[in-house]
C-alpha cells in the first residue's frame, strides 16, 4: 500500500444530531452532524413523521379530501 493517502480515523468522533442527542463513534472527520439518528428516527421510535416539503403533504390532502 502507498503511504499517505489514507485519510486520518478518529476512534472518538462525536456525531450530533439535528435532535439533540449526540454519540461517539469511530470516523474519518473529528465531528458530524446528521439529521436523524436512532433516538429520533420512526423505525425505532415507533411512531411516523411526514416530512413535509413545501407543502407538499397539504396540497396532496386537498386534492384528494384526504383527513
Amino acid at each position: 500500500m502507498k503511504s499517505e493517502i489514507h485519510p486520518e480515523y478518529y476512534t472518538e468522533a462525536t456525531v450530533t444530531c439535528s435532535c439533540g442527542s449526540t454519540f461517539i463513534t469511530g470516523a474519518t472527520q473529528p465531528e458530524l452532524r446528521v439529521e436523524i439518528c436512532s433516538s429520533c428516527h420512526p423505525f425505532f421510535t415507533g411512531e411516523q413523521r411526514i416530512v413535509d416539503t413545501e407543502g407538499r403533504v397539504e396540497r396532496l390532502r386537498r386534492r384528494y379530501n384526504l383527513q
